[in-house]
Parts: structure tokens; C-alpha cells; sequence
């Protein structure tokens, strides 16, 4: 079973740990409680294929914030999280990619965006218009999740899985199966 990395950023508040523990354990965490840095296990399957997530729940504290980099050299894949009730937490979202695309030298780097919350519709302030313009130009897939709700949660982390098996393909294994040692032919005088 192939394991992956997936580290989770975004700004303090957006609930990041909601749509990791949602998608981890399959529970709602109601209160916010600041996080540091939680990581979780969890098997996927995803296209008839077993496959293992190291999902890795980042601080959004703007103190913590200068661990991102150390975060970002060891990720494999990457979903940045915004909350579709607060429009300026996006702009941390396209801050971050910039970050990513630096730090990895490469803009070849599996992303998934999930706007949070998306059940709060009254206190929404990302239209579905700035969201569609932001993927388009930066070809980079989109959900809208609410994790208490969980809705479009496994979906954030099944299309995120597909892009990293496709950017880091299994290495193929020579095969072992030992040489057969030449004998030399037996001479009968």
C-alpha cells in the first residue's frame, strides 16, 4: 500500500481541523480550539486502488505561520482551505500557492482548494462566480465543503490522492527472482 502526504493550510479560523477530522474520523468538531500541528492516519480507497494518507492539520495563528515552509518541503500534495463566510481567507489561499509553487520550485504540485462552510448560506461572502474565475485561472479543482454537514469532504482528498499518484508514480521494482547459477555440464568418462 503506497503511502502519501497531505499537509492542510489555510488561514486560523477557516476550519481546517473540521474538514480533517471530518474526513479522518467522520465526526463534526462543533468547538474551535485552536490548533498547533495534529496529524492523522487514515486507509483510502480511491479507484479500486488501497492507498494510505498521512494528512497533516497545520496552525493557521499567524505566530506559526514561519512553520509553513518546513511544512511545505515535506508535503506531497497540498488542499488549502478557505471559508466561504470570510472572503478575506481566500486571499491567504492564493498567498499560499504562491508559497508552494516557491518553495517547490515547480507550479507542478498536487492542490485541492475547499472552501468551508458552505451550509452557513446566509453569512456566505465568496460568490460561486470568484470561485469559478480563481480555478479557472489557476487550474486548480474547487470544492465547496461543510464539514458539518460532510458534504464534498472525501471528495477534496480522493481527487488530491489521484493527482499525487499521477505527479509521483509507484517506482517499479526490479523483480527478485534470484539467477539461476550456471552449472557446468556434467562430462561422464
Amino acid at each position: 500500500m503506497r503511502q502519501f502526504n497531505v499537509v492542510v493550510l489555510g488561514a486560523g479560523g477557516v476550519g481546517k481541523s473540521a474538514l480533517t477530522v471530518r474526513f479522518v474520523r467522520d465526526v463534526f468538531v462543533e468547538h474551535y480550539d485552536p490548533t498547533i500541528e495534529e496529524q492523522y492516519h487514515r486507509p483510502i480507497t480511491v479507484d479500486n486502488e488501497l492507498s494510505s494518507l498521512e494528512v497533516l492539520d497545520t496552525a493557521g495563528a499567524e505566530q506559526f505561520t514561519s512553520l509553513n515552509e518546513v511544512y511545505i518541503k515535506s508535503g506531497r500534495g497540498f488542499v488549502l482551505v478557505f471559508s466561504l463566510t470570510q472572503e478575506v481567507s481566500l486571499k491567504e489561499v492564493e498567498s499560499l500557492r504562491k508559497q508552494i509553487f516557491r518553495i517547490k520550485g515547480t507550479e507542478n504540485v498536487p492542490i485541492v482548494v475547499a472552501g468551508t462552510k458552505s451550509d452557513l448560506v446566509s453569512e456566505r461572502e465568496v460568490s460561486t462566480a470568484t470561485i469559478e474565475s480563481l480555478t479557472s485561472r489557476w487550474g486548480i479543482p474547487c470544492y465547496e465543503t461543510s464539514s458539518k454537514r460532510g458534504w464534498h469532504i472525501n471528495e477534496v482528498f480522493e481527487d488530491l490522492l489521484r493527482q499525487m499518484r499521477v505527479r509521483y508514480p509507484a517506482e517499479k521494482r526490479p523483480s527478485k527472482k534470484p539467477q539461476k547459477q550456471q552449472k557446468p555440464p556434467c562430462i561422464i568418462m
